[in-house]
């Protein structure tokens, strides 16, 4: 493990430039360019909004806030599980020719949708300031550490897909069913105290659960997570993280003979 990192650490350099070039070309030939990393949550935002405060009626004060502040670090959630199951065989050209680690290939992905997420950051603290709701800076304070495990969970289980898809090019698809189900089961358009008791524990094994009720303390609630929650998130995504590496290590080997 430590000579991977070591490794990975030394083509620091292609993985900077595959996200930059990712970045780039997200948007290219398209007229909006780069307000599309606003627009496409805003989008998804304003329709969710309306259905569940207008339709719904969840009677949850400032609802639109509610919302974006655990839907735009579901997106990117979404973005890297889903892109991520390809991160290798869309790359397939590259593998085939080069010797390079092909972890390479999901941490860029991954990295790129996290920049973007921070970027599309600048509608959440827009919301909360024109809200009047305000910050809480010890609360603030917890949140690189709640990133930090989104990222980490992302990473693994982008390692993990984006691995097994080279051998089964179905996943692709499976993975966008999956994702429109795992977000009811992940409190982003509800909150955490709506779970009924004879479900929770499905809900509670679903490892985005208390990054999500993480990121709601810190920005709608403006309150400090729960440590139990945060350490259990820090914790499982790591584990994702090992489990990922450990998979995708397994299945390299006859990357090049599949694609």
């Amino acid at each position: 493990m430590r000579q991977r990192c070591r490794e990975l650490y030394e083509y620091r350099e292609m993985i900077r430039s595959m996200v930059r070039r990712d970045l780039r070309g997200r948007y290219k030939s398209s007229v909006l360019g780069f307000l599309w990393t606003f627009i496409n949550p805003l989008c998804q935002i304003a329709v969710y909004t309306v259905v569940f405060s207008r339709i719904f009626r969840m009677g949850i004060d400032r609802y639109y806030l509610f919302l974006t502040v655990v839907m735009v670090p579901w997106v990117c959630f979404s973005a890297s599980v889903q892109g991520g199951a390809v991160a290798v065989v869309n790359q397939q050209d590259l593998v085939k020719k080069i010797y390079f680690p092909r972890e390479v290939l999901p941490i860029s992905y991954v990295t790129g949708c996290f920049i973007n997420m921070l970027l599309s950051f600048v509608v959440v603290f827009v919301l909360i300031a024109v809200s009047g709701s305000g910050f809480s800076l010890r609360a603030f304070l917890f949140l690189p550490a709640v990133i930090l495990a989104q990222y980490l969970l992302c990473l693994g289980a982008a390692l993990i897909i984006s691995a097994c898809t080279v051998y089964l090019r179905d996943l692709e698809h499976i993975a966008g069913v999956l994702l429109m189900a795992w977000i009811y089961l992940t409190p982003v358009m509800y909150d955490i105290s709506f779970i009924p008791k004879d479900l929770a524990l499905l809900f509670y094994i679903n490892p985005m659960t208390p990054i999500a009720a993480a990121y709601r303390d810190i920005l709608y609630y403006k309150q400090a997570p729960q440590m139990s929650g945060l350490l259990l998130s820090l914790c499982t995504a790591l584990a994702v993280l090992l489990m990922g590496e450990a998979v995708f290590a397994g299945l390299q080997k006859n990357f090049a003979e599949e694609l």
